[in-house]
C-alpha cells in the first residue's frame, strides 16, 4: 500500500450544532460549515474534542458526517473523529465514516484502563485500525483530556503504516511535537492542537494546526501559517502574540463553552453545549468579547 498524504495547512475542529431540545440540528451546522467553506482554511475536522465526541451517539455521529459531506467540497478533505474505547467499535465508527463520505478519520487514544495503556497496546490498537480503515488514520494525542500519552517510540512505529498518515498533538509541547516528527519522518504529518503555541510549534517542524480557534479567527490562523512557511518569522512572532490572548481562552480555560460563545459573539450560531457542559457565563463571555476587541475582530 503506498502512503496517502493530507494537505499540509490549518483545518478547524468545527462544533457540532444542538437546537434547544438537546437534538443534533443539521440546518444550523451545515449553515456554519458553509461560512467556514467560505474561508481560506485547508479542511475540515468533525466529531474530534470540540465536537463534543464523546456525547455524541452513533446514529448522531453518521447524520454529523452526512450532513458535513453535503457542504464540503471534495476538494477541501473532511476528517471525523472515530476513536471509541474498544478497537472493535473504533473500527466500526471508521468504516461507516468512510461509507460517509469522510475523507479520512482522526482517532483519540483510548484512556478508560489507563494504567494498561502501554506503547503496546497503542500499536497494537492503531495497526488494527489502521489495516480495516478504507481511508487514511491519523493519531490523536490530547493528553490532558484522556490522561495517556502516546509516546514518540509509539509513533514512530506506527508511521511506518503506509495508512497512518500523521498525528494531532494537542498538548502544546513543542518539544513532542519535534519528537513526533523525528519519529514519523518526512511524510508523516503532525498537527499542532494549541493555538498558544502554534508558533513554536510550526518552527519545531509541525504540518499545520488543528486549532479551535480556526474557528474564530480563520485568516489570522491562516497567515500565521503562511507567515512561517515563507520565512517571515518577525510578522509570525508578532501575530502570534496577538494571538495568545484568545487563544488561552479558547484552550482549557473555557474549552468547548467558550468556543460556542466566541462563535455567537462574531455572529456564528452554534447552539449551546450539550449537557452536563454548561454554557459559557457572563463573565466567561465578557473576556472573550474583551479579546476579540483587542484583536480588533469586534
Amino acid at each position: 500500500m503506498n502512503r496517502m498524504s493530507l494537505p499540509v495547512g490549518i483545518y478547524a475542529p468545527v462544533p457540532t450544532s444542538f437546537d434547544a431540545q438537546d437534538q443534533f440540528d443539521p440546518t444550523r451546522f451545515r449553515h456554519l460549515l458553509a461560512r467556514w467553506v467560505a474561508s481560506p482554511l485547508t479542511g475540515f475536522v468533525i466529531l474530534g474534542s470540540n465536537g463534543e465526541a464523546p456525547y455524541v451517539d452513533e446514529l448522531e455521529s453518521d447524520r454529523v458526517i452526512a450532513a458535513a459531506r453535503e457542504v464540503i467540497p471534495h476538494e477541501r478533505p473532511l476528517i471525523a473523529g472515530t476513536g471509541r474505547e474498544s478497537t472493535r467499535a473504533t473500527i466500526a465508527a471508521t468504516r461507516r465514516a468512510a461509507d460517509l463520505g469522510a475523507d479520512a478519520v482522526i482517532v483519540r487514544t483510548p484512556g478508560f484502563f489507563k494504567l494498561q495503556m502501554t506503547s503496546e497496546v497503542f500499536i497494537r490498537h492503531y495497526t488494527a485500525v489502521a489495516d480495516a480503515s478504507p481511508v487514511p488514520v491519523l493519531l490523536y494525542n490530547y493528553t490532558a483530556l484522556t490522561g495517556v500519552n502516546l509516546g514518540a517510540d509509539a509513533v514512530g512505529r506506527l508511521a511506518a503504516h503506509a495508512n497512518i498518515v500523521g498525528i494531532k498533538e494537542s498538548g502544546g509541547d513543542a518539544a513532542q511535537i519535534a519528537d513526533f516528527v523525528a519519529a514519523g519522518g518526512p511524510e508523516f504529518c503532525v498537527f499542532a492542537g494549541s493555538s498558544t503555541s502554534f508558533y513554536p510549534s510550526l518552527c519545531a517542524g509541525a504540518s499545520g494546526g488543528i486549532l479551535a480557534l480556526s474557528c474564530v479567527l480563520p485568516d489570522a490562523c491562516v497567515r500565521l501559517f503562511e507567515y512561517v512557511r515563507q520565512g517571515a518569522h518577525d510578522e509570525a512572532r508578532a501575530l502570534q502574540r496577538r494571538l495568545v490572548p484568545m487563544a488561552r481562552l479558547l484552550g482549557n480555560k473555557y474549552g468547548v463553552p467558550g468556543l460556542k460563545a466566541a462563535l455567537q459573539i462574531t455572529g456564528l450560531d452554534a447552539g449551546d453545549p450539550r449537557p452536563p457542559l454548561l454554557p459559557l457565563d457572563a463573565a466567561g463571555r465578557a473576556a472573550l468579547e474583551a479579546a476579540l476587541q483587542t484583536f480588533g475582530t469586534l
